[in-house]
């Protein structure tokens, strides 16, 4: 069994204490490297880490860590958890981690399946599902954040997918996938 190719996730020590690193870097980048936008926008760098726990661990184990670390921060920054806001925190784990390529594919190939996937995410969390949250249970008007909106669309979908690809391409991916490849022969021994 492939980990690279498999779209499940592999629970073991590793997988648990990854995810956790994944959804405190998430924590670190989305509080002290962020640009806000107006009271409704941000362009921070932490989505990364949601969308490599998918990339790395899977769908769920993406959606896992976009759920803890949408939790954590709104402990951490004393904001009351809204649904919709949530939802996109784990579409941002899940979405990309559905166009993972396979190990066997070329290179070119991977870049525009990791960037498609990113894209993807970058539409319908930043543009659709938290604006949705914002509109219904913040109560900001449509009209009034959508400029401002599509602006941070504009500016952090092709950093996302720079730096996706970046991470996916390094030796981190290799790391990843040869831990789990060792996990995943130890519990068929």
């Amino acid at each position: 069994m492939d980990p690279a190719n498999n779209r499940s996730t592999v629970w073991c020590t590793f997988t648990i204490v990854s995810l956790g690193a994944l959804t405190a870097i998430y924590l670190i980048l989305s509080r002290f490297l962020a640009v806000n936008v107006g009271g409704f926008g941000r362009i921070q760098l932490g989505v990364v880490a949601r969308i490599m726990a998918g990339i790395w661990f899977g769908p769920f184990a993406g959606a896992l860590c976009g759920l803890a670390s949408d939790l954590l921060g709104c402990l951490i920054q004393g904001y009351a958890v809204n649904p919709l806001i949530t939802l996109a925190a784990i579409l941002w784990g899940v979405i990309p981690a559905l166009f993972v390529p396979g190990s066997n594919g070329a290179k070119k190939t991977a870049v525009w399946k990791l960037c498609l996937g990113t894209v993807i995410a970058c539409i319908v969390c930043t543009l659709f599902v938290t604006t949705a949250g914002l509109v219904w249970i913040n109560g900001y008007h449509l009209f009034a954040i959508l400029p401002t909106r599509l602006t941070q669309l504009a500016v952090q979908t092709p950093i996302y997918c720079v730096l996706v690809c970046l991470l996916y391409f390094s030796p981190v991916t290799a790391q990843v996938r040869q831990a789990l490849s060792v996990h995943v022969k130890r519990s068929h021994v």
